[in-house]
């Protein structure tokens, strides 16, 4: 059990305090003193580690399944007077260019707050203290905690879609470099990333908007705070399907060129065969054992023939030079 709990802390009129011992102490703990909320940190808890939170705050089974198993879409449900959230958290690797995906579930009550982390990127530790040193925010309780949580994960969406915004610039720059190596698998590769990116915070946005508007009414005292939150995740929003076309364009780009760098090597080619052509067709003729044939028994025919030859191939080579075929 103390594997999986990351922090654990009771905030009362602003102030931390830190608990000593189980999640079962920190539930008495909390209980005793009274007007505060409990904010328990855990990461990738086993059913057998969850059940005692679930079975302290009387969790709903479904969404203890869902906090334990992951892999569920962004979603906001109401069981009872517990809120449960789940958020899909983004990180860009730089050296694969791969976008590493997680969840948060956050289960939200009168008095108090747990989060459940899956996956090794967006740890929470930041959130926990920038919301530790604003002692008006965590006035508001447990919703406080929501909002802090919501804001770090969509501002990680901006920087995750500034680094995809310049991954596809390098690819646009590879595309129109002719010396530069194929990149159709980086394309589809990053093409894949940017549709799970959509797939994390597409779902996000009407969550964000019912707590914008003011249909959950825990969130009252922090709606301002959420408008900013899903101002920004609109941004992001934005910005993704515009990388989703981009990427598209420069697909299609990508392949206009490569079929224009093929048709220019099939010319290329053919204009190389048809110069080969000539000498081969006249040697052909010649080489047939015929008696009568023009200077076939002079004492300059063959010389003359090998002069005509490169006279006719030098002609083809400037013309087809001239039509840029060579």
């Amino acid at each position: 059990m103390p594997g999986m709990i990351v922090d654990k802390a009771i905030y009362a009129d602003g102030v931390r305090t830190d608990i000593d011992g189980d999640i079962s102490d920190a539930f008495d703990a909390a209980r005793e003193r009274g007007d505060c909320f409990l904010w328990i940190g855990l990461f990738e808890p086993s059913a057998e580690e969850f059940e005692l939170v679930r079975d302290e705050l009387r969790l709903h089974p479904l969404a203890a399944e869902d906090a334990v198993s992951a892999h569920q879409r962004p979603k906001l449900e109401r069981y009872d007077d517990t809120l449960f959230l789940v958020l899909k958290t983004l990180a860009f690797t730089e050296a694969t260019a791969d976008i590493e995906v997680g969840e948060i579930m956050l289960f939200l009550g009168r008095d108090f707050a747990v989060t459940v982390r899956h996956g090794a990127g967006n740890p929470l530790r930041r959130v926990r203290e920038r919301l530790e040193s604003d002692r008006e925010m965590l006035h508001h309780g447990p919703t406080a905690v929501l909002y802090a949580v919501c804001d770090e994960v969509v501002d990680r969406y901006g920087i995750v879609a500034h680094e995809v915004e310049r991954q596809i610039i390098e690819l646009e720059r590879a595309v129109f470099d002719p010396h530069a190596p194929d990149v159709t698998e980086r394309i589809y590769s990053l093409k894949r990333e940017v549709l799970e990116f959509r797939s994390a915070e597409d779902p996000l946005v009407p969550v964000m908007e019912e707590i914008a508007r003011g249909r959950v009414t825990e969130c009252h005292g922090v709606r301002e705070y959420f408008r900013d939150v899903l101002d920004h995740l609109l941004r992001v929003d934005t910005q993704v399907d515009a990388h989703n076309e981009l990427l598209n364009s420069v697909l299609s780009a990508h392949l206009a060129l490569l079929g224009q760098r093929q048709n220019d090597d099939m010319r290329k080619i053919s204009a190389w065969a048809a110069i080969i052509a000539v000498p081969t067709a006249i040697a052909g003729v010649y080489g047939m054992n015929f008696d009568h044939m023009w200077e076939l028994h002079t004492h300059y025919g063959y010389p003359i023939v090998l002069g005509v030859m490169a006279v006719i191939c030098v002609v083809l080579f400037r013309i087809l030079r001239r039509n840029r075929w060579l």
